[in-house]
């Protein structure tokens, strides 16, 4: 029991910002961070899915803020970086969720305006973030930033192939930003998830009878399940040596570079 409650408050003390986080893995990550005792901030397109995200987490009693941000917007970034600051006055944790997949069909087949959208969100404003976030993160002895790619990343999936290389993409920027942040104090990892009940999801979470058997577990994963290990990296205790890491989490699935 005691061994709980120091894990359960491993992040007291710190403040957190999470990207499009009113649902799905987001929200996940947002509440997990908020029950192991860091301060949070959501952040989502639209004002009414803050406000529905911000009630239903406060309503868990946990210690959370949240603002409207598009992270393509580079006003709205600046706005909820600086929020955050003069509010809570630190940033400790970043995690950098955001990301659109806007075609499903061959990679030849992909228009150029959602080849663009893909990188520009996927990766582009993950790294413009990271970059307008690194000021404040440095200030601390240690900071972690964690950006959520996918194990489209390591197999390319059917259909998704332009989605597929920007996470490839995002894998490799988060492995070069941790060899140049690390003696900033900044550690820089990946967390892969495999396929999860969430909307973003979409027509492939109709095919689990199917698709699932790829997977030791043969099913896909909830929301929840993706949040332990963004929680456990997050933590400058338990993981104080991990940095340029990737991390899939796809019940058993065997997805490698």
């Amino acid at each position: 029991m005691r061994l709980t409650s120091r894990v359960a408050k491993a992040l007291s003390g710190k403040t957190a910002i999470v990207t499009a986080s009113t649902d799905g893995i987001g929200f996940a990550i947002a509440k997990r961070l908020a029950q192991d005792g860091a301060k949070v901030w959501i952040s989502s397109r639209k004002q009414d899915n803050v406000d529905a995200a911000l009630e239903e987490l406060r309503g868990m009693d946990l210690d959370v803020d949240g603002m409207v941000c598009h992270v393509g917007d580079k006003d709205h970034r600046h706005e909820l970086i600086e929020t955050v600051m003069e509010k809570d006055n630190a940033l400790n944790i970043l995690v950098s969720n955001a990301a659109v997949n806007p075609f499903f069909g061959s990679i030849l087949d992909t228009p150029e305006a959602s080849w663009d959208k893909i990188f520009d969100i996927n990766v582009k404003n993950a790294f413009q973030l990271i970059q307008e976030c690194v000021p404040y993160l440095s200030q601390n002895e240690t900071s972690n930033i964690t950006t959520i790619a996918s194990i489209a990343g390591y197999q390319p999936m059917p259909m998704l192939g332009a989605y597929s290389v920007s996470k490839t993409a995002l894998i490799s920027l988060s492995k070069v930003l941790a060899m140049e942040l690390a003696d900033e104090g900044i550690r820089v990892n990946t967390v892969c998830p495999g396929v999860v009940k969430t909307k973003f999801a979409g027509a492939i979470v109709e095919m689990e009878d199917q698709v699932a058997q790829q997977f030791a577990l043969k099913r896909f994963a909830v929301p929840d399940e993706m949040s332990g290990i963004v929680a456990f990296l997050s933590d400058d205790e338990r993981a104080s040596y991990i940095t340029g890491e990737s991390y899939t989490v796809s019940g058993g699935g065997n997805f490698r570079i």
